[in-house]
């Protein structure tokens, strides 16, 4: 790495918390030196509390782009100059790129989450999805997995500050695509139970499963789950969360977040650099 960093090269940032576990600095610094760019990414602690300074910090500079991830994604997008029209109908943003100080939000989370599954062979076009999960990530899947033809979603989070984004996410849903959308309280375990017994898949889309609540899962039990439902899980450390361990044992089929993580990655690094990321290189590293 230090071989490769010049007067001349370029900072690429992720702002998180926790941010420790990430591997998107691997990921990217792999695919950079395998391309020859001269870039360097970088991974920073950052919460809301210092996320409007960190954002004008790194747009003083001259940053070409940073990733953003939780609890920042949402709270991001009012200091951006703009947004795409994704992130706008997500209200959320985990892609920033910056053209001479103007700084523009994008969402992959959403494509990188489609495309994961699509590498997997699991379509899920036509059919219904239970989720648990309001936040960036979580909002990102349920619009792009809409927009691309999921029949039904039921959306279980708890009524918290994310509560009232999610009611905002019903209607964007509704106005934009023929997907039928609700939200359900995730304390109503009885609901969540029916919801999942008519679901092709059942998606995490929360941090519940990696530090610090790893070992963790919000399904109840495991009765929850059957041998013929698809279970993902959004986090990728561990690779095996607790609620993909029991699902497992159920004989359901199950996907972790590396794939998702690969594809969104793979989106932002075209929208910094104009150039495709070398996926399956990077896979071998990854997997």
């Amino acid at each position: 790495m230090a071989e490769r960093i010049t007067g001349h090269t370029e900072l690429i940032g992720l702002i998180a918390t926790p941010i420790r576990h990430s591997l998107s600095p691997t990921m990217h610094n792999e695919a950079f030196a395998y391309l020859g760019l001269d870039y360097v990414y970088l991974a920073f602690d950052v919460g809301n509390k210092e996320l409007k300074d960190v954002i004008e910090g790194f747009r003083a500079l001259s940053l070409r782009g940073f990733n953003v991830s939780m609890p920042n994604k949402s709270t991001v997008c009012q200091y951006l100059d703009q947004l795409s029209p994704a992130a706008k109908l997500v209200g959320a943003v985990n892609t920033v790129v910056n053209d001479n100080g103007v700084l523009t939000g994008h969402i992959t989370d959403g494509t990188g989450y489609m495309r994961a599954l699509a590498e997997e062979k699991i379509n899920i076009i036509g059919e219904k999805m239970t989720l648990c999960g309001a936040g960036g990530a979580a909002t990102a899947i349920c619009v792009q997995a809409a927009l691309d033809g999921v029949r039904e979603i039921s959306i279980f989070n708890q009524r918290d500050a994310f509560w009232d984004n999610a009611n905002a996410t019903l209607g964007k849903i509704r106005d934009n695509t023929n997907c039928v959308v609700n939200l359900y309280d995730i304390a109503d375990t009885q609901k969540l139970r029916a919801e999942m017994n008519d679901s092709m898949i059942f998606t995490n889309a929360t941090g519940m499963g990696m530090k610090p609540f790893e070992g963790q899962t919000l399904l109840p039990d495991d009765s929850f789950l059957r041998p013929d439902l698809i279970v993902s899980d959004v986090v990728y450390k561990p690779q095996k969360t607790r609620l993909l361990e029991i699902a497992e044992k159920k004989g359901c089929r199950t996907i972790n977040g590396l794939g998702m993580m690969l594809w969104q990655g793979a989106k932002a690094f075209e929208i910094w650099t104009g150039k495709e990321m070398p996926v399956d290189y990077i896979k071998n590293i990854l997997f």
